[in-house]
């Protein structure tokens, strides 16, 4: 069930749970059988969850429920358990993460994100930012005290779409996916168990 403010999320794994599939990153989580539970070894997911090594599995963890990220980029559809970004160059011009999990990489892009609250947080980075401005917010962005800035915007929604003027390339939990002009993301409430 989506949780609701104030809830306790997940619940303690005291012992390793046999035969469990163990993605090492975000995009290998999300391939295959997603009725069956996936530990998570690695990746952006798991150090939101407070894991993200390898033998942590083997031992006490956090078993939770997660949302998931549908997309649908010019017609073509991925599923996304961390973030989808959407940006031809990271220096200029129009950039946009939906995020599910609170990091991308090392950075702390949605501090106040929740994996399963049923809602994505969508950042976007308005195209005239400067350079400087870009630089100096990546590195207020490992610590997460990048927001609020008045050329980005943080929203939480259920869904979103937009048409781009020009394509801009799309990476779904780290991977180029595709170069698109339509893109429209909807989060998949409840939809995977993880232990991380």
């Amino acid at each position: 069930m989506t949780i609701r403010k104030g809830e306790a999320w997940g619940e303690p794994v005291l012992t390793a749970v046999s035969g469990l599939r163990v993605a090492p990153s975000d995009g290998v989580a999300v391939r295959g059988d997603l009725s069956a539970a996936v530990g998570l070894s690695g990746g952006d997911m798991a150090r939101t969850m407070g894991g993200g090594t390898p033998d942590r599995l083997d031992g006490p963890h956090v078993r939770a429920t997660v949302d998931l990220l549908h997309v649908v980029a010019d017609g073509r559809t991925f599923t996304a358990l961390a973030h989808v970004v959407a940006r031809r160059w990271w220096w200029r011009g129009e950039v946009v993460m939906a995020m599910n999990a609170q990091f991308l990489g090392p950075y702390d892009v949605a501090p106040r994100s929740h994996p399963n609250d049923g809602r994505l947080d969508l950042l976007r980075v308005d195209p005239s930012m400067g350079l400087r401005a870009r630089l100096q917010a990546r590195t207020r962005a490992r610590t997460g005290t990048h927001l609020p800035h008045p050329s980005m915007t943080l929203n939480s929604t259920e869904r979103w779409k937009a048409t781009f003027s020009r394509p801009l390339d799309v990476y779904v939990d780290g991977h180029r996916v595709a170069r698109v002009s339509d893109l429209a993301i909807e989060v998949l409430p409840d939809a995977l168990i993880v232990h991380a």
